[in-house]
């Protein structure tokens, strides 16, 4: 394949697009390039362990079937077809799209990304957690009043008796370091005046994202709450 303004030669035997950006855009966003459409790449080529790219190319359009009910064995035509439909898709579809974009609506969209889905984002993060510590418990984990949020640090808090646990869930990243001496000594005003005044101490909650969910990183405090409970109970 000759070289073209619009594709640059990569150190083995793919090619860089000066557009492919658009180009990936556009395949994912109609399934041009997924297994029902252009069959299992991935178990193909491992079936066939090709010494060379011929080698691949020819196993490929022997073997190669889309992986879907009454799904066609691919050919060169298939693979040609598929770039005019991609072609299709960004001259009228994508290029109407694009044209009918304002700079009132790019703007409007950066905000809402930066900030509102963040904050969303933070606050289901939240939420998770607090109704997992909530079933762990075993007992009804209320929201702080406003008041409480600004003189005590604390955002959650359960009751036992007459008396107060204070509880503050602080996300973390995966790749943030957990300094829990550093949130305890600036609040540690705050939730001595808390244990003053309500009976029950404060406890950091920290969630983290186990395995793709979000989940409590500091487990034990589970136990740390519930020893709490009965010294308040008592």
């Amino acid at each position: 394949m000759a070289n073209k303004d619009w594709m640059t030669k990569t150190d083995g035997m793919g090619f860089k697009f000066k557009h492919e950006t658009l180009l990936n855009y556009a395949l994912n966003r109609w399934g041009l390039n997924k297994a029902y459409s252009i069959g299992p790449l991935s178990e193909l080529i491992r079936e066939c362990a090709p010494i060379d790219f011929n080698e691949w190319e020819e196993y490929y359009f022997t073997k190669g079937k889309q992986k879907k009910k009454n799904g066609i064995y691919i050919t060169r035509e298939y693979i040609t077809s598929l770039g005019q439909t991609l072609f299709t898709k960004l001259s009228e579809v994508v290029q109407n799209e694009l044209a009918s974009i304002t700079e009132e609506e790019c703007i409007e969209y950066a905000y809402n990304l930066v900030l509102r889905r963040t904050y969303d984002g933070y606050q289901t993060e939240i939420d998770t957690i607090y109704g997992q510590l909530e079933g762990a418990l075993g007992q009804k984990i209320e929201p702080a009043p406003d008041n409480w949020d600004r003189a005590y640090s604390v955002d959650f808090f359960l009751k036992v008796g007459e008396k107060y646990i204070g509880i503050q869930i602080k996300p973390i990243g995966s790749g943030q370091s957990l300094n829990q001496y550093q949130w305890i000594e600036m609040h540690r005003v705050n939730h001595e005046k808390f244990e003053r005044d309500h009976g029950g101490k404060v406890f950091f909650v920290y969630s983290t994202k186990i395995a793709g969910k979000k989940a409590i990183y500091n487990v034990e405090v589970i136990e740390q709450i519930k020893e709490e409970m009965k010294r308040l109970a008592k």
